[in-house]
């Protein structure tokens, strides 16, 4: 659908809610035609929140930027036949397909790597015991909840980000792009499998968590808004606004000592600390003593009194916003930023959304495509990928196995 630098590249997409619409729109904002399969009513993830005052998915339409989309239905044998014969359908490009909704006998790999042997498939599950598994479950299970949230308080705290929906969706895109570069190498299909649990098992021991506990035998504390290991710390300003500093590379920390005015109080503090507060496990150790001497310079100064000299230094540092403040207020969040464009989105309106943050130096950027209605490209996916003649595909609306937008739906009998 556009030049990208995988222009040519078909991936079917048979998905719900975040990871694996997140692989496939990241796909498509990279130039592969990408089509999702969903039921006449819509998917699992057909309203999901945030919707506007009419009903129309905010999340679905963010989710699924420059896709195509048909609307089948997967009850009838024959829209189930109908699918296969897409995900399936012959080119050196295509035979690629994501899902998280994996159903044996039908929508697996042994059975459609039976059509196709040279199938590469990506499947995302919950757990590996075969077990349903979302952020908010999957998150708990870890522990990330007891460490997050205000120093001495003892009720867990679960992020809003979907953290782990969103590794696991980008895994899923470097999982087919390997299968797919293993496939053009050695002519071999095969089936990529992952697990959100998984993904944030193995992050946790990749930052060394893991080793926290079974080495060191800590089981680390909640500690607020506080940069673990290092120094990091929010400050109330005069004028009611909160910032965020970072003082964990050592040029991070002398820029703000800088600004500030504070090396001799450091000094000072770290003679009395008997720790050398150049060290970044130091200030980790002295941050509340570091806190206290910074406190008071910014209780003192409100944010338009040090932002420039701040950025002049360097320092790492940034103003706590809400949502829409950061869209009233951050640059990086408008059109002004080349990844941002304004977009109509049928059903919803105009407004701003995101292209690929990606930036390839051989190829222009490419701007944003909205999401599809449902269904919208239904009539033109039955032809020009399941190759069905134009009689064939009448029949098949008239018999209410697939639908576009507007099309009347068939009376059940």
């Amino acid at each position: 659908m556009s030049g990208g630098i995988l222009k040519g590249m078909r991936v079917v997409e048979g998905s719900a809610f975040v990871a694996v619409p997140l692989a496939g729109m990241t796909l498509a904002q990279m130039g592969a035609d990408v089509i999702r399969f969903d039921r006449l009513e819509g998917g699992l993830d057909a309203g999901r929140w945030p919707v506007t005052a009419s009903g129309q998915s905010l999340f679905w339409a963010g989710l699924n930027k420059g896709k195509r989309s048909i609307a089948i239905d997967m009850k009838d044998p024959r829209g189930r036949e109908i699918i296969t014969e897409i995900i399936t359908a012959p080119g050196d490009d295509a035979g690629l397909f994501l899902t998280n909704l994996r159903v044996k006998g039908w929508m697996d790999h042994a059975t459609l790597s039976a059509r196709r042997p040279d199938l590469c498939m990506v499947t995302l599950l919950g757990d590996r015991h075969g077990r349903p598994a979302v952020d908010y479950t999957v998150n708990p299970a870890v522990g990330f909840p007891a460490a997050t949230g205000p120093e001495g308080s003892a009720d867990p705290v679960c992020h809003v980000l979907p953290a782990w929906d969103c590794i696991a969706g980008n895994m899923v895109v470097s999982a087919l792009l390997a299968a797919e570069r293993h496939r053009l190498r050695t002519g071999q299909g095969q089936e990529a499998v992952l697990t959100l649990k998984d993904v944030a098992a193995a992050m946790l021991g990749n930052l060394g968590i893991i080793g926290e506990v079974a080495v060191n035998g800590v089981d680390r504390p909640k500690a607020g808004n506080a940069l673990y290991g290092a120094y990091g710390q929010d400050f109330l300003c005069r004028d009611g606004r909160r910032v965020m500093v970072i003082g964990l590379t050592d040029r991070q920390w002398a820029g703000l000592v800088k600004v500030t005015g504070t090396a001799e109080a450091m000094a000072a503090l770290g003679r009395d600390l008997k720790l050398d507060l150049a060290d970044e496990g130091a200030r980790w150790k002295a941050r509340a003593r570091i806190t206290e001497i910074l406190a008071p310079w910014f209780a003192v100064r409100r944010v338009d009194d040090f932002a420039a000299d701040f950025d002049a230094a360097g320092v790492t540092w940034s103003v706590f916003r809400s949502f829409a403040q950061a869209l009233a207020e951050d640059p990086d969040l408008s059109t002004r930023n080349p990844v941002f464009s304004e977009i109509d989105q049928p059903g919803i309106g105009r407004y701003l959304v995101p292209g690929s943050p990606l930036g390839f130096s051989a190829l222009p950027r490419e701007a944003p495509v909205r999401a599809p209605r449902l269904g919208e490209h239904t009539e033109e996916i039955l032809a020009d990928v399941a190759r069905l003649p134009s009689h064939a595909i009448a029949a098949l609306f008239d018999a209410g196995i697939v639908a576009e937008p507007n099309t009347p739906r068939r009376l059940a009998s």
